[in-house]
């Protein structure tokens, strides 16, 4: 029995948006990156917390869940972000490159219907900072038809931290406890 996937999101989750001054948390270190099909000279800047690539291989370590990058950094995850975090070469999305002018132009999610042909009828845990409200009943329509879905959603400027990540893995742990019946762990508790 495969572990429901854990969707992650790069901008706003990992990369949080600066606040009104321009600011970022001070947790997170700056770091140039050269995404594909952009010129050595014309590097993004990026600012990550060193503390997400731990954070998240400690639930990754668990096998309760498996990692995949669903975000408009494609591959540039795993070869540019992944790296920077510590963390291994994970697979991703194939997400296209919608020509829209905002992120929900059905009211929805731009990435949420490619994400539902993606995953089938897989479970999975999304954590990205642009849900909307029609992204949340969808996730409840999953549920109810059998196909587990959480969606987590950080602050997008202040990103992933470190209850998110409680969550999916508290999560996990109870949809892993259901599939096998075994007792889940009690409120306020994880499973090792």
């Amino acid at each position: 029995m495969r572990p429901p996937y854990l969707l992650l999101d790069i901008d706003g989750v990992l990369i949080p948006f600066p606040d009104a001054e321009g600011s970022t948390p001070a947790t997170h270190a700056r770091h140039d990156v050269v995404p594909i099909g952009r010129s050595a000279d014309d590097p993004v800047t990026i600012w990550l917390n060193p503390a997400h690539g731990p954070m998240l291989m400690e639930v990754i370590r668990t096998g309760m869940v498996t990692p995949v990058w669903c975000t408009s950094w494609r591959q540039d995850a795993a070869t540019l972000i992944g790296p920077l975090l510590g963390l291994p070469p994970l697979p991703h999305v194939d997400l296209p490159r919608p020509k829209i002018t905002t992120s929900h132009p059905n009211g929805y999610l731009w990435k949420r219907d490619y994400v539902d042909a993606w995953l089938a009828d897989a479970p999975a845990v999304w954590i990205d900072d642009d849900f909307t409200d029609l992204d949340h009943s969808w996730a409840a329509e999953r549920t109810a038809r059998g196909a587990a879905t959480l969606l987590v959603q950080p602050d997008p400027r202040a990103g992933m931290q470190a209850e998110h990540l409680a969550e999916a893995r508290a999560w996990a742990g109870r949809l892993l406890a259901v599939r096998t019946g075994a007792p889940t762990a009690p409120s306020g508790t994880e499973a090792a």
